[in-house]
């Protein structure tokens, strides 16, 4: 099974058609079964194509560049969370290309005010992966030193709302430098989960983010930050950076991470 996480910092990019052709290619060549996106973002005044997915929402363009290279069958699962920038509607997204047997949406912010920057929401699917559910979440959180929107309170709502009847993949930003020790990642952890980094027989530096970005205005350092999270060990063949300059061309202010999971098999 190949994974695919990625913060696209949607709408905000330079050459932004661009990049989504580069990420389209990408998944093309990969075949990914499962993508998690975040920072998906679609304007507040777009016209409304399907639900409450906007014809200039970031994964819709997605999907149809895919479609413009002969790749169809891509299911996607949409939220938005906030407004962002006053004039956009950001979420998170589950794409895939296995049949979705549930879709998941639910707050873990304090604040379920969508217009407040801060209010956090996830988006899930629960898919049939050789026969066997599997449960999928895109996850945007907020900062470890947040005191109006503490990051525990978000992990722990998290937790309780994750469902317990499939083994469970929580993929994306999570805000949270896994190079430091007593903080977010380690609180991550705790709750039982596994940093499929760790498990992986391959693994590079593991850095998604370099120097400063939005929400990391000042920092000076190399951050590992996007993560795929599993609720149960498995065996984990690689983990690789991807969109870093290196592995693919830069399409956004993170980077990627793609995941390759042998042993799903019944």
């Amino acid at each position: 099974m190949k994974l695919l996480t990625l913060n696209c910092h949607s709408w905000q990019e330079e050459n932004q058609l661009e990049k989504i052709s580069i990420l389209a290619h990408d998944i093309a060549e990969k075949s990914y079964d499962v993508i998690a996106l975040q920072e998906v973002s679609q304007l507040i005044e777009s016209e409304t194509m399907s639900g409450f997915v906007k014809k200039d929402n970031f994964a819709l363009v997605l999907l149809d560049e895919l479609e413009r290279l002969g790749i169809t069958g891509y299911r996607l699962v949409w939220d938005f969370a906030h407004i962002g920038y006053d004039v956009f509607e950001e979420g998170v997204a589950i794409l895939t290309k296995h049949d979705i047997v549930e879709e998941h949406r639910f707050f873990i912010s304090k604040s379920h005010d969508q217009s407040y920057w801060k209010t956090r929401k996830i988006v899930g699917a629960t898919i049939s992966y050789n026969g066997r559910p599997l449960t999928f979440y895109s996850c945007h959180l907020g900062w470890w030193q947040d005191e109006e929107e503490p990051f525990k309170f978000q992990v722990d709502s998290l937790m309780e709302q994750i469902t317990a009847e499939s083994p469970a993949f929580l993929m994306g930003d999570f805000n949270n430098n896994a190079h430091v020790r007593g903080e977010g990642y380690d609180y991550l952890l705790s709750k039982g989960l596994f940093d499929t980094y760790d498990l992986a027989g391959k693994r590079d530096e593991g850095v998604t983010v370099e120097g400063e970005i939005a929400g990391w205005d000042e920092n000076k350092v190399d951050l590992r930050i996007d993560l795929v999270l599993a609720s149960e060990k498995f065996e984990v063949t690689s983990s690789k950076v991807i969109f870093n300059g290196e592995n693919k061309p830069v399409v956004s202010d993170h980077y990627g991470v793609e995941v390759v999971i042998e042993g799903l098999s019944i």
